[in-house]
């Protein structure tokens, strides 16, 4: 018998060989580390997110729009203030085209000329035009060159000499002509009206397309 078997037992239980049974330790430590292990990742996270909340509300526009502001010219950079400050360079507010020297009205010869169908259309817009200041030359049927041969609003026919600014003031008075020389000496300029003309533009219109054409906005590098 056993020094280890329990007495009464009679040998019936016994304990045999030189291993025992042993209790190991609760693994209170591999618990530990997961656990700091798992704040640090949840912190990571939770910093993360916050940087990307933080750029969402900056709008990672900050960056983009201060890089903008280097390439588009400010309100009050103007043309003067950056020609005075010698900043001429690329990121330079753009400098203002010069003004255009347009001619008045009445010094400009129109002869009017009907190539459609309509009755007095040449005399109506003859009575417009006169009130609008223009002088008034002609005014009639269409030569057979032109007669009922004009599809479009209309035709403005003049010479080599003639001002290239006064067909920009005449066709301000009607959208949709176009312009043609002759071999004509003189600086006249004949209106000539087409099927598609209805009426001239209203005046306050014509004056405030000839308001642009003599003092032209400057275009901008690119849009801001």
């Amino acid at each position: 018998m056993s020094m280890l078997t329990p007495p009464g037992m009679g040998g019936k239980y016994r304990i045999t060989g030189a291993a025992y049974p042993r209790m190991s330790r609760p693994r209170r430590r591999r618990k530990v580390v997961l656990a700091l292990l798992g704040s640090v990742l949840a912190l990571a996270l939770l910093g993360y997110g916050a940087l990307q909340l933080i750029d969402v509300f900056r709008g990672d526009g900050g960056k983009r729009n201060a890089a903008a502001g280097k390439d588009c010219p400010t309100a009050s950079a103007t043309p003067a203030k950056a020609a005075k400050a010698g900043n001429t360079g690329p990121g330079a507010a753009p400098s203002a085209p010069p003004a255009v020297a347009l001619p008045p009205p009445g010094q400009i010869t129109v002869n009017i000329y009907n190539a459609t169908p309509r009755a007095g259309l040449a005399k109506a817009v003859r009575d417009e035009l006169e009130k609008r200041g223009f002088v008034i030359g002609q005014v009639g049927n269409a030569p057979p060159d032109f007669d009922k041969k004009v599809p479009g609003a209309g035709i403005l026919l003049g010479s080599p000499r003639t001002d290239k600014a006064a067909y920009s003031v005449l066709a301000a008075q009607l959208t949709g002509v176009t312009t043609q020389t002759d071999t004509r000496e003189g600086t006249d300029i004949d209106l000539i009206l087409g099927d598609a003309f209805k009426e001239l533009t209203p005046k306050a219109d014509a004056d405030k397309a000839l308001a642009a054409l003599a003092n032209p906005v400057p275009a901008t590098a690119r849009k801001c």
